[in-house]
């Protein structure tokens, strides 16, 4: 099995995410949920996330992964040079989630945010939870 991605469905930039790693995940090894689903929450339940994560989660082998690792995990199964990303994993997270905070406070602002959560296209639909 591989991994879930849980995200922000409201997020256009998220969902622009979402997108780009659909395009750069040939193998079809991540799945996706919107946090704000059904399966998404039981998901966050399931893994005890804590209540104050509202940006992109990556669950893989029975682990929660939050913020900058999650990004940077995600990175190494994409394909081209993204898993050359992975890389950044040897700064501390304390240090990465700063910088990935400061634009996760921002990204509605920045980005803007829709009133519902998007829908996959028909093709994409087998890869959504």
């Amino acid at each position: 099995m591989g991994g879930i991605i849980l995200f922000d469905g409201v997020c256009n930039f998220c969902h622009s995410s979402v997108q780009f790693i659909i395009k750069r995940d040939q193998n079809a090894y991540f799945q996706f949920a919107s946090i704000q689903s059904e399966v998404g929450q039981e998901i966050l339940a399931t893994y005890k996330v804590p209540t104050n994560i509202d940006s992109v989660i990556l669950i893989e082998h029975g682990n929660a992964y939050f913020e900058s690792t999650a990004a940077l995990k995600i990175s190494r199964r994409l394909d081209s040079l993204w898993p050359t990303c992975y890389v950044f994993m040897l700064i501390p997270s304390f240090i990465r989630n700063v910088v990935y905070r400061k634009f996760a406070e921002n990204r509605y602002r920045l980005f803007g945010k829709k009133e519902q959560c998007l829908l996959p296209t028909p093709s994409q639909r087998k890869r959504f939870l």
